[in-house]
């Protein structure tokens, strides 16, 4: 339930509130009236004494069910319950006083509109005109029950009249209620939609997300995360025009809103990004949902597609679970977009699970360092808020770094190893400044003193993990240069280890080619040209030219990420 639909609620539960108090209210004053009736004292009349005392009993119960149901403790289901209870206590104590005070005789039957008026309000007009048929039902039955056998009973020609008028007011005010209830989802869904594909604006999936991931925590069930980005899309906006486009992303977003259940949130997350909710959801059907959603997406004609670069308009989707890759909405976000980038890193038009790189670490060290590996997750995704480039590029050095791997057609243990090291090399940057790490001017000597130290730092925070010591070189020694004037040990050409030169390699061109607080972005082709302007001097150049060919076979999908 959003903020206004509990705004909303607490609101309407004041109303009622009042309503049922002031009912409460009458019927006491019906009861005390009935046993002071001409002046008698309650103490002499023990039977009055002892129905006041089952009244007020009687009165507080209500009141008390009352206090509880309007509460915020309660889910919308437990809301329905206990407002039906209370409607039938209600219905039974009114139906008690009309009793005491003269049954069919009595001048207190409209009562019942009390308990009409407020069922209405809460629960709508099926749940007033139940109301109203059950309090016609109770003060006719009673005409005929006790009312004198006369040729014409009064009673029941007047309460017939008097049962229209339950009718009447649970019809109309039903009515209106329903035609508020829609006024209001039309300007909540103006707000919550995006105008465009009509499915759930940014705001609204945040909003959503937290929900979903509390009511899901209650009942112990899984919610998954789809992410879907459309592949080439500014390629087919430049091309085509963004009237087009725009046809394009309405157009997948109602194939989107076609394809998952009713329960689920399909929203625009951002240009031409979309993002699904799917509550007790596992990651299994997940998987099978976004695989769904790729072969609608490939299969179906757009126009103008023949001429995107793969000949076909795609997406990539990237999925997430909460808990069990995620501890909480912003982890579930961000491993989603994780997989995503992966999708499009890898060829596009494919569906990729989240996987943490430490978490698939944690299968090859002993179960004694499981911590200290968790700890490590830890301290990077510190370092990842603390620098605004690191994050982006820890991944992005990850994916190039499985790329060349299989280019070097190293084994499985040293590919192992040159991803665990990609992901930890910058580790050490934990102990530097913020200022220093986001410092758009020169470092000072001073500073770039403290920045050359991380991959000492980096060594000594893995060190206690006796696993990840074949990747504390990688992390020593990704710095050094092919000529011997890199630090921290001024290694030289095959004396500095294989696999930290490869790092050098990679993590370089990706330096050269992300926004740095420090430099200008370079181009892939002028990234190319300076890692060979720089072969046999900063890098190794067997390296370069094998990496140069993996940039050059993936360039399309790398450059569109």
């Amino acid at each position: 339930m959003t903020n206004i639909e509990h705004n909303k609620r607490n609101q309407i539960n004041n109303i009622v509130s009042v309503v049922k108090l002031s009912s409460l209210l009458f019927s006491g004053i019906c009861i005390f009236k009935r046993f002071f009736n001409n002046g008698d004292k309650v103490v002499d009349n023990m039977f009055g004494m002892y129905m006041i005392s089952i009244a007020i009993l009687t009165l507080s119960l209500i009141y008390g069910l009352w206090a509880f149901s309007t509460t915020r403790k309660f889910n919308s289901k437990h809301m329905k319950l206990i407002q039906l209870i209370e409607n039938f206590i209600f219905i039974s104590i009114f139906f008690g006083v009309i009793l005491i005070s003269g049954a069919h005789a009595s001048e207190y039957k409209f009562l019942f509109l009390f308990i009409i008026i407020t069922a209405t309000i809460q629960s709508g007009m099926k749940q007033g005109m139940i109301v109203a048929t059950i309090s016609s039902a109770i003060i006719l039955a009673m005409d005929i029950l006790c009312a004198p056998k006369t040729p014409i009973n009064q009673y029941f020609e007047n309460d017939l009249i008097l049962a229209g008028i339950f009718f009447l007011t649970a019809w109309p005010l039903g009515f209106y209620v329903r035609i508020e209830s829609n006024h209001i989802k039309k300007l909540e869904n103006l707000v919550n939609e995006d105008g465009l594909t009509c499915v759930y604006n940014h705001r609204f999936f945040h909003e959503a997300l937290s929900e979903k991931i509390r009511s899901c925590e209650e009942e112990k069930s899984p919610v998954s995360m789809i992410f879907i980005d459309i592949d080439y899309f500014k390629y087919y906006n430049d091309l085509y025009g963004h009237q087009k486009g725009d046809d394009v992303l309405r157009t997948i977003g109602c194939m989107l809103k076609s394809n998952v259940g009713k329960e689920d949130i399909v929203a625009r997350y951002g240009g031409e990004e979309f993002a699904v909710i799917l509550p007790n959801t596992s990651e299994k059907d997940a998987v099978k949902i976004a695989e769904n959603i790729r072969s609608k997406v490939e299969s179906t004609y757009f126009e103008g597609e023949e001429n995107q670069p793969n000949g076909k308009l795609t997406v990539s989707i990237g999925i997430s679970v909460y808990p069990d890759k995620a501890k909480n909405d912003v982890e579930l976000i961000k491993s989603a977009d994780d997989a995503l980038y992966r999708a499009k890193f890898f060829n596009k038009n494919r569906v990729e699970i989240y996987s943490s790189i430490l978490d698939d670490l944690k299968n090859d060290i002993d179960e004694k360092h499981i911590d200290l590996v968790t700890s490590i997750k830890t301290l990077i995704s510190v370092i990842n808020a603390k620098d605004r480039y690191t994050y982006g590029h820890i991944e992005r050095v990850v994916a190039y770094s499985r790329l060349l791997a299989d280019k070097l057609q190293i084994s499985e243990e040293e590919k192992k190893d040159l991803i665990y090291g990609a992901y930890i090399h910058d580790i050490g940057k934990i102990n530097i400044s913020r200022e220093i790490l986001n410092k758009r001017m020169p470092l000072t000597d001073e500073e770039w003193e403290i920045l050359k130290g991380h991959p000492l730092n980096g060594v000594e925070i893995i060190k206690p993990v006796k696993s990840l010591e074949k990747i504390s070189d990688l992390i020593l020694h990704h710095h050094e240069r092919y000529d011997g004037k890199g630090y921290p040990d001024n290694l030289k050409g095959e004396d500095i280890p294989f696999l930290a030169r490869v790092l050098t390699v990679v993590d370089s061109f990706d330096a050269m080619t992300s926004n740095r607080p420090y430099n200008r972005r370079k181009s892939y082709d002028e990234a190319i040209e300076e890692l060979r302007r720089c072969s046999g001097t900063q890098f190794d150049p067997d390296i370069v030219e094998l990496f140069i060919e993996v940039i050059m076979e993936n360039k399309r999908g790398i450059l569109s990420v």
